[in-house]
């Protein structure tokens, strides 16, 4: 069974998705954060393209991009698809807010327009079918909270947006147990921020390996549906990590500037947990990366009706792969599955932390980026 088979999925009014969609920051080559590289890729533009050919002719029809992925290198990438498959075949998902260009801040005054200009530009479009914002950095007390929600419902009532998104909110246990005090004052101001946007869509990463997101105790699935929003799933492979592709006898080599290359979790010792544990799913689905692809993929897909996973890839191989779906997990393959990711979770957080705590932090603290402590609206602290 292929995406292609699969039952599309309401994003927004008029817009549907199939549930398999290509994610495309790997093909971007390097990505910055904050102004410091985080990301790059081996994959070369040819692959890329390749890749994204074999996408459309699989079934898949949502790609998802950023203006930060390579540096709007991705969108490029996916601008000459575009010319060459035509717009009416394919959905576009881009984001912005990482990139700041010469404005005091990314949301500030029209730098957010200016993003959207720029990338209908690289995807050679008028119209992103899902816009969203990267972050939920507004400035010192949420200075451009305001004008940034104002412009993305414009641009949507002028029809150069079909659907606005806004990122999910933080893990709250793995933050938690980090010693962060700000949890609930996080939890409290991703949700004011919803009430205000009302976004079509809500995206976070589903890595395996990093706490499941949750809303004041709901999880985040739950709190989506409950609301009537569709919810963007990324990162459901963790880097390639939860396919078992890397061993500790296996090691992957990044190249300088890619921020793998410093993650704990590419180390030695994280890799033999996985690989330790992937054994009972491995009996269980298959000896091969393509199995443990596929179950994490049906993992992420299972998670609800209303949700889109977008998975990476840097070759057209990968991408045959991510889009052969295979037959859905039973109720009691999820309940394994989920509990072989749980122990994966537990041992890693020992491994990586310590013995101390009981609970892993969030996907962006696992990758080495650090857990922020984001203010409140109106608290008066720059985050």
């Amino acid at each position: 069974m292929t995406s292609s088979t699969e039952c599309p999925r309401f994003l927004a009014p008029g817009l549907t998705a199939q549930p398999l969609a290509v994610g495309c920051r790997a093909i971007g080559g390097l990505s910055v954060q904050d102004g410091m590289p985080v990301r790059c890729s081996t994959s070369s533009d040819d692959a890329a393209l390749e890749g994204l050919r074999t996408a459309v002719a699989t079934g898949a029809n949502l790609f998802d991009t950023a203006d930060s992925f390579g540096l709007g290198h991705s969108e490029r990438l996916l601008g000459r698809l575009v010319a060459e498959v035509g717009r009416s075949s394919i959905l576009l998902s881009s984001r912005a807010g990482q990139v700041r260009g010469t404005a005091p801040h990314p949301y500030a005054g029209p730098a957010l327009r200016h993003r959207l200009e720029q990338s209908l530009d690289n995807l050679g479009t008028e119209c992103v079918d899902l816009y969203s914002l990267h972050t939920l950095d507004f400035g010192r007390e949420d200075r451009y909270l305001h004008v940034a929600i104002e412009q993305l419902r414009a641009f949507r009532d002028v029809g150069c947006v079909r659907a606005i998104g806004m990122p999910g909110p933080p893990a709250p246990e793995g933050a938690a147990a980090l010693g962060n005090a700000a949890v609930p004052d996080r939890q409290a101001r991703f949700r004011k921020i919803f009430g205000l946007l009302r976004p079509d869509v809500l995206w976070t990463s589903c890595s395996p390996l990093a706490e499941p997101p949750h809303v004041a105790g709901e999880p985040l699935a739950a709190f989506a549906a409950r609301h009537g929003v569709a919810l963007l799933l990324t990162e459901p492979l963790a880097q390639g990590l939860i396919t078992g592709k890397y061993t500790p006898k296996c090691r992957p080599r990044f190249a300088p500037g890619d921020q793998r290359r410093s993650s704990p979790l590419f180390g030695t010792s994280a890799l033999r947990v996985i690989d330790e544990e992937l054994m009972a799913l491995r009996a269980q689905f298959g000896p091969g990366p393509e199995d443990m692809a596929r179950v994490a993929l049906r993992f992420a897909l299972q998670q609800g009706d209303h949700t889109v996973v977008a998975a990476g890839f840097s070759s057209p191989c990968q991408v045959a792969v991510n889009l052969s779906l295979g037959p859905a997990l039973t109720a009691q393959e999820m309940a394994c599955v989920a509990g072989t990711y749980g122990r994966i979770r537990r041992r890693l957080y020992e491994v990586i932390y310590g013995q101390g705590r009981r609970r892993l932090p969030s996907g962006d603290a696992l990758q080495g980026h650090g857990v922020k402590d984001i203010p409140p609206v109106g608290s008066g602290r720059a985050p």
